[in-house]
Parts: C-alpha cells; structure tokens; sequence
C-alpha cells in the first residue's frame, strides 16, 4: 500500500516539521535539567515532544559570553544521540556573536537540531547570520531568527524566504518595547497580547510569512509562567486562532500545558485516521465520510493531523501505527 506521505503532495508542511514546544533555558544547572527532562519526556511519549535550546543571549553574564558559549557547547557535545538540542546565540551586532557561532556552530553543528538568532531585523542580518555559520563549517544547519520590531515583522515575508531559514519566532516584550511607549505594558500581558491591534497583527504577519514559505511560525512565551490555566488558553490561542505550531516555554511547569494545546483531540485524530483508511482502501480516490466527499486536498490536512498527534505523542487507533513505524516525522516533515 502507497504511503500517505509519498502520495499526498504538499503533505511534507514545513510548518508541522518541528516539535510543537521549544523550551528555552540558559543557567547551567537549569540547561543540565532541561535535557534531563527531555530523555525522560521521550521515554514517556515514545518520541522527543520537545526542543531544548540553551541560551546565550539572556544565558550569559557580561563579560562572560566566551566562557557561556564554552559551556553550552560541551551541554550539546554530551546530550543524548536521540536528544534535540538547540542554542541562541548573541544577535548579529552584538561583539560577542561571532565568536558565539565559531564555538557553537563550528565544534557542536553535528549536535544541534539548529540555532537560533535574535533581533533580525532584515535579510541582511539573516545573510550574515548564515555566512558565520558557514565559516564556522555548520552550512546545513537551519537557522531559527526571533522577530522582535516593526520592522522586522515588516520584512517577515523576505526573512522567512530564505532557504535556510526553518523557523520565525515573536519576540513580545522587545516589540512591545520598541513602539516607545505607543503600546501599554498591558500588551505584554495575558490578555494584552491577544487584544491590541499592533501586537495582534505582527501575530498573524509572522504566522502568515511562514505558512506562505513552507516555515514554521513559533509563538512567544508567557510570562505568567505559574498561571498554568493562563498558559494554556494562550497557546489554544495561538494554535486554533492565529495560525501558530510551535510555542515557547521558559519553565518546565510550561511544556505540557504547550503540549496539550497545540495536540490534536482524542476525535479529530480518530476523524483524521478514518478518513486517510479509507483514502487508502480506495487507491486515493475521492471517499464520502460522514455525508461530506473528501479528496487529495482534505486528505493532505488529515495526514498532517496524524504527523502533529504523533509528534505530541498522542495515542492513535492501531490501523495507522503502520504509517510511523518506518519514519521519522520530523526529518521526512521538513
């Protein structure tokens, strides 16, 4: 029987490509739990549920940016072989970057799922980011960039373009930051970031450049990181409303909640996995479903339903097992 993947055309979207939550962490004993947490979140799920990416930018003290970029290689160097490891670096002005990406990149590349580099503010930043890289000997690592201004969501669609680019994240207190004042603190908030006009939209823009290129949109974090209710609604949000596949965690406390929300529910997967069954028995003809025809173009979102359930480790009627049991989602996804 033909695979849904090698049938469906167009069903490798990049935006499903990557796993739902990425939790950042930069002190040293928080980077060394975060990975623990990892090994033990796949041993649970039977699959990496999770991205770890250490930080540099917020991670290291000034004037210790050497000796954190040291550190964060070696955490990279000793993760597990099955362990997806990322790490953000300093932004592209900032002295210390180069120096970031010759370390990290140059020693631990073969280590790292991708890096991640704030602050871009143009094509331009993303053609020196990658040119570093390269430099550094990592020219097939993907590149993750964070907008966080005006002007950057204005380039969003050009920065998402670019063919090493897999990922544009939202950067919300530095955009919010960056309007002088024009936008209240409380569009920093909760309830602030889904309301304002001007935060809303650079939401839906960044979403939007991603989807049109194959990438996937990242949502910022939430500060209220003990408000696990609140967290929860803000990535239901960001996954059923804006058009978000990804979202950030700053607190271990913050990865399920991320998980449950951007996971498919218990019908949307039995709906998903009905429907691809009997696409197959009928050699990917148009079937009736539930008083409604389905063709290529709904099987295409069907699939896609089964790859995000299965990459959240969500539990899935016996019938499409077969379908993962020879892939890795996230490498044929992307």
């Amino acid at each position: 029987m033909i695979h849904p993947r090698d049938i469906l055309l167009g069903a490798q979207a990049g935006a499903f490509a990557l796993p739902v939550c990425d939790h950042y962490s930069g002190v040293e004993a928080r980077m060394k739990k975060s990975l623990q947490l990892q090994a033990e979140m796949t041993e649970e799920f039977g699959t990496c549920v999770f991205d770890v990416t250490l930080d540099c930018e917020d991670g290291a003290p000034v004037g210790g940016e050497a000796d954190h970029a040291a550190l964060v290689t070696a955490l990279a160097l000793g993760a597990a072989p099955e362990a997806r490891v990322a790490v953000r670096v300093h932004p592209v002005d900032h002295p210390a970057f180069d120096a970031d990406v010759a370390t990290i990149a140059g020693q631990a590349a073969s280590k790292l799922v991708h890096l991640m580099v704030p602050k871009v503010e143009s094509v331009a930043d993303v053609l020196r980011a990658v040119a570093a890289m390269d430099a550094a000997g990592a020219t097939a690592l993907p590149l993750h960039v964070l907008i966080e201004s005006p002007a950057a969501v204005h380039w969003a669609f050009d920065i998402a373009a670019h063919p090493r680019v897999q990922s544009l994240s939202f950067g919300l207190m530095d955009f919010v930051s960056a309007h002088g004042g024009a936008i209240p603190a409380d569009g920093m908030s909760m309830a602030g970031q889904f309301s304002h006009p001007l935060v809303l939209r650079a939401k839906l823009e960044i979403a939007s450049a991603c989807h049109a290129n194959g990438k996937v949109p990242s949502h910022c974090v939430v500060t209220e990181f003990k408000d696990t209710q609140a967290l929860g609604q803000a990535a239901r949000t960001a996954a059923r409303e804006l058009g978000y596949t990804r979202m950030w965690s700053i607190h271990p406390d913050q990865i399920r909640p991320v998980l449950e929300a951007f996971a498919p529910r218990a019908d949307e997967i039995e709906q998903a996995a009905a429907i691809l069954l009997a696409a197959q028995r009928a050699d990917w003809a148009p079937v009736p479903h539930d008083g409604r025809l389905h063709d290529r173009a709904s099987y295409r979102f069907f699939w896609q339903v089964l790859v995000r359930a299965h990459a959240t480790g969500r539990p899935m009627p016996e019938e499409v097992t077969p379908f993962f049991a020879t892939m890795n989602v996230l490498a044929d996804q992307s």
